[in-house]
């Protein structure tokens, strides 16, 4: 291999010059985050723990933070705002399950700076990341903000039976409200380590339709590539048998829910570390085979989210490493991935229809990205089934051995001919004297 960030960026922050979201800079929202979670969180603490009724998903608690502080509230310098939280007690029941403590989850969001990172995609959305590297804070639209509230009842009943998904990881939805202004924001999983360079980086659909980076992505630092690209650089990512099995179990699972609750048009964010690579460069940060800081989070790697039960999953654990799931090339160059299911807000609303309709008039329908949600999630499975994800073959494993094997005979009998001829050499002038 030759190289060259919703749910998961690796990126770098941009601090040329200070971005604004809806005429709010990113230093006033940042504030406005870590003061309104750790208001609405601390004070979910007081709360009884009970059972997540269906009244629960449709709440919505509202605080008001001036900037001179209240009874309630602490002064800030931000200007003043009204910070939203919806269905409280339902995401509190979301981190519960994810293993994630109240003082944990506010001292990941709260405590240190939050982290901007440079848009990935076209979406216009402002993404963060917590400075321990666990969460992603990423703006929303209204639409996308109340499909997730319409989805939180089937998602909760999702993740009671499958907790172990490669679907996106909702903690927390939130709102902002200032001069007139809504900003919403939703918390999630960070799917791409901060701290591990990723070498390669994918956006995939299982769609051909225009599926390649633009010249400007690939002048990018950390370009972020498509389906197209990826054919073109890479002859699929091999892993062995139980893992290749598990993941796309875990797919086709996810990719059935997505189906179920009619949503389309989503993506696999994938990350790719060169193992070899990685150590040429210098990489420190593997050497202990765990995050450089603590994880909290129960099932929020790559390796985690794809584990069944029983020996398999075990299996999966002896070569974690920073909770990459190892994989090889067809070089058999060791690999690391990271990777999760993204922009899942996304229903099969009129306006898909319509596009996908036009769309289909003047290409070939079967690559175009927009689809019915059960053809987009046939379509999604097979490219990454095939194309993208391969499963070694015992007969590969036995060729490389055989390969490696002639290497060592090829450089034992080079160094016999040497030897002889050095021989040879001796004998003459043994002779001579």
């Amino acid at each position: 291999m030759s190289s060259s960030n919703e749910n998961g960026v690796s990126g770098s922050s941009n601090n040329s010059r200070e971005k604004t979201y809806k005429k709010t800079t990113s230093s006033a929202l940042k504030g406005a985050i870590q003061l309104g979670i750790g208001y609405t969180v601390g004070n979910l603490t007081s709360k009884p723990d009970r059972d997540v009724l269906m009244q629960d998903f449709y709440v919505v608690e509202s605080v008001f933070l001036p900037s001179e502080g209240s009874n309630l509230t602490p002064a800030h310098h931000y200007p003043d705002f009204r910070f939203k939280t919806y269905a409280p007690l339902a995401f509190r029941y979301f981190r519960e399950l994810f293993g994630i403590k109240p003082d944990d989850y506010l001292y990941s969001i709260c405590k240190e700076p939050l982290i901007e990172l440079s848009n990935p995609g076209a979406s216009g959305s402002l993404f963060y990341l917590t400075s321990d590297d666990e969460f992603i804070i990423k703006t929303v639209q209204h639409k996308e903000a109340e499909f997730l509230q319409k989805l939180l009842p089937g998602y909760y009943m999702n993740l009671n039976q499958n907790p172990r998904t490669l679907l996106p990881k909702f903690y927390g939805l939130y709102c902002i409200q200032s001069g007139g202004i809504n900003i919403r924001l939703v918390v999630m999983n960070n799917v791409l380590p901060r701290s591990l360079k990723m070498h390669y980086k994918y956006d995939l659909k299982g769609s051909t339709y225009k599926r390649r980076a633009s010249r400007k992505e690939r002048e990018k630092a950390c370009p972020t590539y498509k389906d197209l690209d990826f054919v073109d650089m890479h002859d699929g990512l091999y892993f062995d048998t139980e893992t290749y099995n598990a993941l796309m179990k875990t797919l086709q699972r996810d990719c059935r829910v997505l189906e179920s609750f009619k949503i389309m048009d989503y993506s696999l964010l994938l990350g790719v570390h060169v193992l070899d690579q990685g150590h040429r460069e210098g990489d420190v940060n593997i050497v202990d085979g765990k995050r450089t800081v603590g994880q909290k989070v129960l099932y929020s790697t790559a390796m985690e989210s794809i584990q069944g039960d029983g020996k398999a999953a075990e299996a999966l654990t002896t070569d974690d490493t920073m909770g990459g799931i190892p994989a090889k090339t067809h070089r058999d160059e060791k690999l690391l991935i990271f990777l999760g299911i993204i922009d899942i807000l996304q229903s099969y609303r009129f306006i898909k229809k319509l596009e996908h309709s036009w769309k289909a008039l003047v290409y070939d329908g079967d690559t175009v990205s927009v689809h019915r949600p059960s053809f987009y999630a046939n379509r999604f499975l097979k490219f990454m089934g095939s194309r993208v994800f391969r499963k070694i073959q015992r007969n590969w494993c036995n060729l490389h051995r055989q390969n490696s094997f002639l290497r060592k005979c090829d450089n034992t009998a080079q160094k016999c001919v040497i030897c002889c001829h050095l021989l040879t050499l001796i004998n003459a002038l043994v002779n001579k004297l």
